[in-house]
């Protein structure tokens, strides 16, 4: 029933329209349609691109969404409610989590969809189902990052962070054009950030290879990173309150 619940509001929600299915799909048609890149494989770099706007929904979807709306549920009290309720912190969080992820699939979908009637991008139902698996499982660190700006106390203020930190992740990690084609310092910061590492994974995928290991091991060590931290602040407000 919670899990029910949460998929409900996310769907109501102005920012995960906005900037999980709008945006995405407006950029994908800007960059593939109108200022189309010169590259020789124009179906790779379709497919390329699509794959990045995806990423780049699905990561929007977890830091935005999610963050701004455990701040807006902590101001109007609802998260000291449910702590005298029968269900568990554990239990309210995994609902959350689970609601996330199913909203993260319909993300994936609808524009996987949009990339198909687009641009007719044509890959193998295995590489399809690779590639949204993958998007899945990139998402964690993000979904992490969403706990933790949910530890924010304005709602404005998670707002403007969630949104500056997305944007940079998205620019630096080679969602909106090629990190070869970005200047160095950007390039040496960009390959170290997780964005990077969570489109690389399908990209690779859509080559026709499979994510490096190196993609693996800094996702993991990112989700680890950011949920220590957001438990960590957790406790501390508890203790404060």
């Amino acid at each position: 029933m919670q899990c029910k619940v949460e998929i409900l509001r996310i769907f109501r929600n102005p920012y995960y329209v906005f900037w999980s299915l709008f945006m995405p799909i407006v950029f994908y048609v800007v960059f593939t349609k109108i200022f189309n890149s010169a590259t020789d494989d124009q179906q790779l770099w379709k497919a390329h691109f699509l794959m990045s706007m995806a990423a780049f929904s699905v990561m929007g979807s977890a830091i935005m969404t999610l963050g701004i709306r455990l701040v807006e549920e902590r101001k109007q009290g609802w998260s000291m409610f449910m702590r005298i309720t029968p269900l568990s912190d554990q239990a309210y969080f995994a609902a959350k989590m689970i609601g996330q992820t199913v909203i993260h699939i319909c993300s994936i979908v609808i524009i996987f969809t949009a990339g198909g009637l687009i641009n007719g991008i044509s890959l193998s139902p295995l590489e399809w189902l690779m590639c949204g698996v993958w998007l899945l499982f990139g998402s964690l660190p993000f979904l992490a990052i969403g706990t933790l700006v949910g530890t924010m106390k304005r709602v404005d203020t998670a707002g403007g962070v969630s949104n500056m930190v997305y944007m940079v992740l998205a620019i630096c990690g080679g969602m909106w054009m090629p990190m070869e084609i970005m200047p160095n310092f950007i390039q040496n910061i960009g390959k170290w950030l997780p964005s990077y590492h969570y489109g690389s994974g399908a990209w690779e995928i859509v080559r026709g290879g499979v994510p490096d290991w190196t993609n693996f091991t800094l996702l993991v060590g990112y989700l680890v990173l950011f949920m220590v931290i957001s438990g960590y602040t957790r406790r501390k407000q508890e203790v404060a309150v």
